[in-house]
C-alpha cells in the first residue's frame, strides 16, 4: 500500500494541558529550526520543541500563552472503538484553518511505517477527509473526545482518497507524558542486542535472535544467551526470543511493541527457543 505522510512544514495539533503543551506529528516538526503555533483566536506564539518520538510519529511543543486561551482536548480511549463508529477530524487542510470533517472508523488494527521505518501498530483507518495540513490534528469520537492523531493518508494524488490513518490515543497517552517529563520516551528493554530480521528470515527463523547479552544486564541475570563463537570460528546460535508472556513475536518490531506494554522494573516471561527446546525465563525489565 502506498501510504504517505502529509505535508511537512505546516500542520495541525491540539492542546494537551493548560501548561501550554501541544501535541502534533513528529513529521510536522521534523527538520524544523523554528516553530510557531496559531490558536483558534488567530493569536500566534513562538513554540519550543519539547520532545519527539519518531517511531510513533508524535511530537510535543510548548507555548507560553495565558491559561485562559488554552482549552485542552478531552482525552478518550481507543480500546473500545468499533468499525462504523462516527469520527470527526479537525485540522487546517491546505491552510484552511479550523476545518472539520466527519466520517467513520473504516478499520482497526492497521499497521503503517513511521518516518524511521518502525511499525506503528493498532492504527485507526477512517474515511474522514484528511488532507495536507490535517497532519497532527485530533481525531475525535462523537462525544468530542480524542481517540487518535491524524497522521497519514493513502493517496496517489496527495489529497484525500477516503483512506486516512490515525495513531490511536492509547499510544498517545503512553508517549506524551514521557516527552513532557523527559523529552524522550524511556523504553523498557531486556539488555540484549539482536540479529537483523533479514538474516533471521534468510535462516528461516521465526523469532528474534539474541546476538549479545549485556554483561550484568537484565537478560544476563536471567540466564539468556547470545551467539557464541569458539576458537575454531564455529558459531553456535544464541537463544531465539519467540514470545513475551506467551504473546508470539516473530521480529524486532513485534518484540518492541510487546515490551512497550510494560514498565521498567516489571517482570515478564520471555519465551525462547534454545537449540531444539522451547523454554522460558523470567526477566525484570531494565531501561533500554
Amino acid at each position: 500500500m502506498d501510504v504517505m505522510e502529509v505535508q511537512q512544514g505546516s500542520g495541525s495539533g491540539f492542546i494537551w494541558n493548560a501548561g501550554g503543551y501541544i501535541v502534533t506529528n513528529y513529521h510536522v516538526v521534523q527538520n524544523g529550526d523554528a516553530f510557531s503555533v496559531t490558536l483558534n483566536d488567530n493569536t500566534t506564539y513562538d513554540a519550543e520543541l519539547i520532545g519527539a518520538e519518531p517511531s510513533k510519529d508524535i511530537a510535543v511543543v510548548k507555548i507560553n500563552a495565558p491559561e485562559a486561551k488554552l482549552a485542552p482536548v478531552a482525552i478518550g480511549g481507543s480500546e473500545n472503538l468499533r468499525v462504523g463508529q462516527k469520527v470527526i477530524a479537525i485540522g487546517n487542510p491546505f491552510g484552511l484553518d479550523q476545518t472539520l470533517t466527519t466520517g467513520v472508523v473504516s478499520a482497526l488494527g492497521r499497521q503503517i511505517k513511521s518516518s524511521n521505518n518502525r511499525t506503528i501498530e493498532g492504527v485507526i483507518q477512517t474515511d474522514a477527509a484528511i488532507n495536507p495540513g490535517n497532519s497532527g490534528g485530533p481525531l475525535l469520537n462523537s462525544r468530542g473526545e480524542l481517540i487518535g492523531i491524524n497522521t497519514a493518508i493513502y493517496s496517489t494524488s496527495g489529497s484525500s482518497a477516503g483512506i486516512g490513518f490515525a495513531v490511536p490515543v492509547n499510544i498517545v497517552k503512553r508517549v506524551v507524558p514521557q516527552l513532557i517529563k523527559y523529552g524522550k520516551v524511556i523504553r523498557p528493554g531486556l539488555g540484549v542486542s539482536t540479529i537483523d530480521d533479514n538474516i533471521a528470515r534468510r535462516w528461516r527463523i521465526k523469532g528474534v535472535i539474541i546476538h549479545r547479552v549485556q554483561p550484568g544486564g537484565a537478560a544476563d541475570r536471567a540466564g539468556l544467551n547470545g551467539i557464541v563463537q569458539n576458537r575454531w570460528g564455529e558459531i553456535r546460535l544464541g537463544d531465539i526470543i519467540t514470545g513475551i508472556n506467551g504473546k508470539p513475536v516473530t521480529n524486532f518490531d513485534e518484540l518492541g511493541t510487546e515490551l512497550e506494554r510494560y514498565q521498567i522494573g516489571e517482570v515478564v516471561t520471555v519465551n525462547i527457543l534454545r537449540g531444539d527446546r522451547e523454554t522460558s525465563v523470567k526477566v525484570r525489565l531494565q531501561e533500554l
